[in-house]
């Protein structure tokens, strides 16, 4: 039973833009806060956006100005339209519920960043 799928990632130079899109199950999605986290090589997963279902959002500092995130309630999806993109942007971004994520995490998105 897939929860959440992710896509939209890939292969950027630095300055360059992405728009990553999640589809999450309506179950999760229409009950739920949902966010954008993201796992960089070595490094601990982290929640970099989240929107409630009131579409109050909040980004962490390391991608505020540079992150929009977005939600089509009719879709049950989740974006994050990415602009400004630099190699420390460069992980696996996944979407889940906020603040506390399921256990059921997707493949989520590859975002590589060069320099």
């Amino acid at each position: 039973q897939v929860q959440m799928a992710e896509s939209g990632g890939g292969l950027v130079q630095a300055g360059g833009s992405l728009r990553l899109s999640c589809a999450a199950s309506r179950s999760i999605f229409s009950l739920n806060h949902m966010g954008w986290y993201r796992r960089a090589p070595g490094k601990q997963r982290e929640l970099v956006a989240s929107i409630d279902n009131s579409g109050t959002i909040r980004y962490a500092d390391s991608v505020k100005d540079r992150f929009t995130i977005s939600r089509d309630n009719a879709k049950n999806t989740v974006y994050l339209q990415m602009v400004r993109l630099l190699p420390e942007d460069t992980a696996v971004y996944y979407c889940n519920t906020v603040p506390i994520p399921t256990t059921i995490w997707g493949r989520g998105t590859q975002v590589t960043v060069s320099s």
